[in-house]
């Protein structure tokens, strides 16, 4: 864990040159520090929230001309004293600018270290703050308002809710045993098991929830998969609308995995062209097949390619068991329908398949629209909670579960000292979502994945 009273610095803004490049200071003496560098108005002096204009440099060797936005404790991100300067993109600017301060007696800043004092301030909760990741890294509409609604604290109220509710009756309970000897009951139970079942139906709201903020949140990996010269590396191009993959009429050409992402219905999608499935003596092509095999296991979604020139239907059933065993929903895609006999093209019109030439782009976009069907995702909309985290889902599934504890307990006439137990445990799972209970460990997980200057 850093020290909280360092003063730390980094670049906020992606490396590389551009037009303008952000550089971040947070702790006591953040002010202090870039006063002492910087040529304009006495930084120390200036109200919060203010914007001044002047040079960076040291003597009389300027650096570069800069704008210092200034934010006084406990007014900030951080609520800690803090600097954005607003500086030329060039890496060597921001080089020396950084140079500047590190020899003054700040520190590089470690990854997500702002929001971890952010967090430690009490700027906001564990919860909130993995939202401003989760924020910078949305890719779609929907996945920006689910990780603006977190960081605005509609998911930790709720939670801060449920435990405000099990602490009381938790309090009561743990009174009772204070009193054990006169056997007086301060928790009733009827009252109890009513709360309980009330948080219980809205735990499984939330943890339904995680399905549609999972494919929000993380995308849905999708294998195209099939026998060799299917169409598979067509149908990747198609789909993207760029040729990404090499096509070949020789068996065998794709023989690694090659992925890209693309929007489509507001979903991200990472449509992953594969190795055709057959045997082979080929070392490298059976590495290649072994590897389609894992990615298909790992799968949210195969679209599963059928070449109607080269296949017969008692052949597509035999492969569509084989698919079937793997229990990942998938797509019976027929492809190349352009040449493809019309007697197999009606007969597979009955068996579910979507009909295309990846070729031709025929039907490419009827494919796109069945992609999307597959996850109902509606709108997000201001103020909605969906659980988009892992850690999150896994905790208020531990959370119901201490919970059943406790209904099976009562049912059972166990004693109160057992409930509570059980009811502290529930406590801790659900504190462990918003930082109210938190190791050193989980919190440099957590922070350790964010951007450095986040």
């Amino acid at each position: 864990m850093s020290l909280l009273d360092d003063t730390i610095v980094a670049l906020a803004t992606p490396p590389g040159i551009s037009a303008l490049a952000v550089i971040r200071l947070s702790g006591k003496r953040a002010i202090e520090i870039t006063e002492q560098v910087f040529k304009g108005k006495k930084l120390t002096q200036q109200e919060s929230h203010t914007v001044h204009l002047g040079t960076l440099g040291e003597k009389d060797r300027a650096i570069d001309e800069v704008m210092v936005a200034v934010f006084k404790e406990p007014n900030s991100f951080t609520k800690e004293n803090s600097i954005e300067i607003s500086c030329h993109g060039s890496p060597v600017i921001v080089k020396e600018i950084l140079k500047l301060f590190l020899n003054r007696g700040a520190r590089l800043a470690n990854p997500g270290e702002y929001t971890q004092r952010a967090f430690f301030n009490g700027r906001f909760d564990l919860a909130q703050a993995e939202a401003v990741a989760d924020l910078i890294h949305a890719e779609t509409d929907n996945a920006r308002q689910a990780a603006l609604n977190q960081m605005r604290g509609g998911f930790s109220k709720e939670i801060a809710h449920l435990r405000e509710e099990l602490i009381h009756f938790a309090s009561l309970i743990e009174l009772e045993l204070d009193f054990g000897e006169e056997d007086v009951e301060f928790a009733k139970r009827d009252d109890l098991q009513k709360l309980i079942l009330q948080i219980q139906s809205f735990l499984h709201s939330l943890i339904q929830s995680f399905d549609q903020g999972n494919v929000i949140k993380n995308g849905v990996p999708t294998v195209i998969a099939g026998k060799p010269n299917a169409g598979k590396s067509t149908l990747l191009n198609a789909l993207l609308n760029e040729e990404k993959a090499i096509v070949s009429e020789i068996p065998g050409t794709t023989r690694d995995v090659i992925e890209d992402e693309m929007i489509v219905g507001g979903i991200s999608f990472r449509f992953m062209d594969t190795a055709g499935l057959r045997e082979t003596n080929d070392v490298i092509e059976a590495m290649g097949v072994e590897r389609t095999r894992d990615r298909m296991k790992n799968a949210s979604l195969i679209l599963y390619l059928f070449d109607l020139t080269q296949t017969t239907l008692q052949e597509i059933r035999v492969e569509e068991a084989e698919i079937k065993q793997l229990g990942i929903p998938y797509l019976k895609i027929g492809n190349k329908i352009d040449k493809a006999p019309p007697a197999l093209i009606e007969q597979v019109r009955s068996e579910n398949f979507i009909l295309i030439s990846a070729a031709t782009k025929a039907n490419i976009a009827v494919l796109k629209e069945k992609i999307v069907s597959h996850f109902k995702i509606k709108e997000i909309k201001q103020g909605d909670v969906v659980v988009t985290n892992l850690r999150h889902y896994h905790n208020l599934v531990q959370t119901n579960q201490s919970l059943e504890k406790v209904l099976q307990g009562m049912g059972d006439g166990t004693t109160g000292d057992f409930l509570a137990m059980d009811i502290r445990q529930a406590l801790h799972y659900l504190g462990e979502i918003t930082g109210t209970i938190s190791s050193d460990d989980l919190l440099e997980n957590i922070f350790s994945k964010f951007c450095i200057g986040k």
